[in-house]
C-alpha cells in the first residue's frame, strides 16, 4: 500500500504526461484551424465531435469513468474551437460588421424621446444625463420611444431596463431584441419618493392618495400610519401628482418625486417616504445608428441557443474562456416557441479589445442566433 506522499508522486507524473499530451494535441488543432482558414470550412463540426465523443467513450474500461470522460473531452473540443476562433480573428476573417466610434455622446445639440410625463422618473433620468435643457419628448408607450428613434424622429431614447427591487423591465428587453436600436449609454436614478400636495395642504385632513401600484408598494410602511386614506392607482407616479393638481383639492395627495414636485407646482409634504434607501433603476440610452463611445467599457447582447444540455454553458463558455467578466444574465421566452428562451448578457469589455471579439465570433459561431446591443 502507497503513502499518501508516493500517490501525489504518481498524479503529479500523470498530469505532466497529461499536460504535455493536450499542448501536443492543441498544436496539432493549430494546424486544422489553418487547413480551415484556407479552406473557408466551418470551425464547429457537430457530427464529428459527436463521433470523437462515441469513440473515447468506447475506450474506457470502468463504466464509472464513461460520463467523466465524455465531459473531459468535450471540455477539450470546446478549447480547441476558442483557439480556432482566436485565430480567425488574428487573420482578419472577422465577424465584426463596421460601426462609428464617437468621442462622446454630443448632449446639447440633440433630440430625446421618453416614455411617460414630465415628473416622471423617465423625465428625471434623460434631465440628469443630457442636461435640464435638452430638447425632448414625451410618448404613451416604450414602443413609441423606440419607434421615435428608429424612425430619426429623436436620436436618443431613454428607457428603464431593470430596477434593483423589482428586477428587469421585461417588455423593454424584448423591444431592444426586436428593434435595430442601439445601447450607448447607461444612467442609474435612485427612486425617492414623496408626498405631494397643493400648497397648504393639511396632512391631517387628507382623504385620498394617488399613485402607481409600485408607488403604494414602496411606501407601505409610511402608508401604514395613514390607514384612512383611500389609495387609487395611477398609470404612472407624475401622472399621480398632475392629477392632483387638475383637480384642485387639497384633500388629495400624490406619492411621487421631488421633480414632479417642481414640474406640477406642488408642495413637498414629506420627503424621503419610500421603505427601502437603495432603490435605484437602471435607464440605458439608445440610438438607431451602429456607434459607440471610444472608451466604453460594457458589453450588451443577446443569443438563442438549442434546448438541449450543456448549450448555455458552453456559450458562456466563451466569455469565461477569454477572461471576461460577466455581471449579468437575463432570460426571455421566445414568442411563438413554447420553452425556448433568449439570453441577454451583459459583460465587461470594448468591442476593439481582441478578447471580445474572440469571445462573440466564438458565441456567433455556436449559437442559433446572436445580436449585439450595444458598446457602452
Amino acid at each position: 500500500m502507497l503513502d499518501l506522499g508516493e500517490i501525489r508522486d504518481k498524479i503529479d507524473g500523470i498530469d505532466r504526461q497529461l499536460v504535455d499530451l493536450f499542448e501536443e494535441r492543441m498544436q496539432l488543432c493549430t494546424d486544422v484551424a489553418k487547413y480551415k482558414i484556407e479552406t473557408g470550412k466551418k470551425v464547429l463540426d457537430t457530427d464529428r465531435e459527436k463521433a470523437k465523443i462515441e469513440a473515447v467513450s468506447k475506450m474506457v474500461k470502468d463504466p464509472k469513468n464513461v460520463h467523466a470522460i465524455d465531459d473531459l473531452f468535450s471540455q477539450i473540443m470546446a478549447n480547441s474551437r476558442k483557439m480556432q476562433y482566436r485565430l480567425l480573428e488574428e487573420t482578419t476573417q472577422t465577424l465584426r460588421e463596421p460601426y462609428e466610434a464617437i468621442d462622446e455622446i454630443d448632449k446639447k445639440n440633440c433630440r430625446v424621446v421618453y416614455q411617460g410625463v414630465p415628473g416622471a422618473y423617465s423625465y428625471i433620468a434623460m434631465r440628469r444625463f443630457f442636461g435640464k435643457d435638452v430638447n425632448n419628448f414625451a410618448v404613451p408607450s416604450w414602443r413609441d420611444a423606440m419607434e421615435a428613434v428608429k424612425n430619426g424622429e429623436a436620436d436618443y431614447a431613454v428607457l428603464p431596463i431593470e430596477n434593483t427591487t423589482a428586477g428587469c423591465v421585461a417588455d423593454v428587453y424584448d423591444l431592444i431584441q426586436e428593434y435595430d436600436n442601439y445601447i450607448i449609454a447607461e444612467t442609474f436614478v435612485k427612486v425617492e419618493h414623496a408626498l405631494l400636495g397643493l400648497e397648504g395642504t393639511d396632512i391631517d385632513k387628507v382623504t385620498t392618495v394617488y399613485s402607481h401600484p409600485q408607488g403604494f408598494m414602496q411606501c407601505e410602511k409610511f402608508l401604514s400610519k395613514h390607514k384612512d386614506w383611500q389609495q387609487i392607482s395611477q398609470a404612472n407616479t407624475a401622472g399621480s401628482a398632475k392629477k392632483v393638481l387638475e383637480e384642485n383639492d387639497k384633500t388629495h395627495v400624490a406619492i411621487a418625486s421631488e421633480e414632479a414636485a417642481e414640474v406640477y407646482n406642488l408642495s413637498v409634504l414629506a420627503k424621503k417616504i419610500n421603505d427601502l434607501d437603495n432603490n435605484t433603476t437602471r435607464f440605458v440610452i439608445v440610438t438607431n445608428t451602429r456607434k459607440f463611445v471610444k472608451n466604453a467599457k460594457k458589453m450588451s447582447i443577446v443569443f438563442e441557443t438549442a434546448n438541449e444540455p450543456g448549450t448555455l454553458y458552453n456559450l458562456l463558455s466563451h466569455i469565461i474562456y477569454n477572461g471576461l467578466n460577466m455581471n449579468k444574465i437575463e432570460s426571455r421566452p421566445i414568442e411563438g416557441r413554447p420553452w425556448e428562451y433568449r439570453f441577454f448578457i451583459d459583460f465587461e469589455g470594448n468591442i476593439d479589445d481582441p478578447a471580445v471579439m474572440n469571445a462573440l465570433r466564438g458565441i456567433q459561431e455556436e449559437a442559433k442566433a446572436i445580436k449585439l446591443l450595444g458598446n457602452y
